[in-house]
């Protein structure tokens, strides 16, 4: 086997090693104390910023009204 397909071979294991792990890691709970969010919506509206932080360009954040 030449050097080639022996680093082909070795990075097609590597990615499927890491997208096996992805894998396993979307579906394996996490335990309580890695979990950082809570669970109410409370806390999340709480930390939502009031104004937009760009510029009102009437796409993403509205004009503001003038006068």
């Amino acid at each position: 086997m030449n050097f080639e397909s022996l680093m082909l071979r070795s990075l097609f294991v590597a990615t499927l090693l890491a997208c096996g792990l992805a894998f396993v890691a979307m579906f394996h709970p996490l335990p309580q104390g890695a979990q950082l969010a809570s669970t109410t919506g409370s806390a999340l509206l709480s930390a939502a910023p009031v104004a937009c932080a760009l510029p009102a360009d009437g796409v993403v954040c509205p004009l503001q009204p003038a006068g």
